[in-house]
Formats: structure tokens, sequence, C-alpha cells
């Protein structure tokens, strides 16, 4: 099946694994300045148990992982959804690339400089690319 709403999906999977590599290079790099070994961490430990040792600089990296884990996967299913029905092009396609470019921007400014309004801006803006196509698959499937 070749659907052009599927690449940006594909991207933002993409994406999804250089945040994952961005966090698991910060982290290693942070351990040894914070104390942290590995060979001796707590049975049981979690990232969670990073945020009062290491620098939030350090944890906003994860943070943001997380958050690729969260909402995105709802755009997956969208994404599947409008494939599958033969509604993945024009208008459709232009907001699944509004959705990744807007959650890539958003990894990238949570990462790096972490303002609250402006995250938030990025986070709301992509929100509605997703609501305008869940909307769309919605009527696609009806």
């Amino acid at each position: 099946m070749s659907s052009p709403i599927l690449a940006p999906a594909a991207v933002l999977i993409a994406w999804s694994m250089v945040m994952w590599g961005w966090l698991l290079v910060t982290r290693i790099r942070s351990f040894k300045a914070a104390g942290v070994d590995l060979k001796t961490a707590k049975k049981g430990a979690r990232g969670v148990d990073l945020e009062a040792v290491l620098p939030p600089e350090v944890m906003w990296k994860s943070h943001n992982y997380n958050h690729l884990m969260e909402q995105p996967t709802l755009f997956y299913a969208v994404v599947m959804i409008l494939a599958l029905a033969g509604y993945g092009e024009g208008l459709n396609a232009q907001l699944a690339w509004g959705y990744t470019v807007l959650r890539i921007v958003h990894s990238l400014w949570q990462a790096t400089i972490n303002t609250v309004p402006v995250r938030f801006l990025l986070f709301l803006l992509s929100s509605l690319c997703l609501i305008a196509l869940s909307l769309h698959a919605v009527m696609a499937t009806l």
C-alpha cells in the first residue's frame, strides 16, 4: 500500500529513535558526574529515579522521549485509518506533515530551551492537526 500520509508517520517514528539515542548518550555522559554506577544501581530502579540525581537539562530529553510515546500513538492509528480508508492524500497528508514537523520542533525546544509557553504553543498546534485528522478519520469511516 502506498499513501502519502504514511511518510510523516515514518519520519516521526525515526525522529523518536533519534530522541532515544540523544537521551541515552546524554544520560550516560552525565552518570559519572552524578555518581551513578549502573553496576550498583538499586534493584528495580527506573529512569524516573534519576530525576533527583541528574540535572534537569539531561532529563528534558527523557521527558520528551516519553511524550513521543504518548499522544503520537493516536497519530499513528489515525494515519493508518486514513491510509486504509483511501483518505491519505491532500489535506490529510498536509495535516500529518504539520503534526510531524510541530512534534519535531517541540522535541528540539523541550530538549534544549524548554520554556513552557513556547512548548505549550507547539503542543497545542500539533494537537489541532491531530484533532482535524481524527475528525477526518471518523468521517471517512462512517
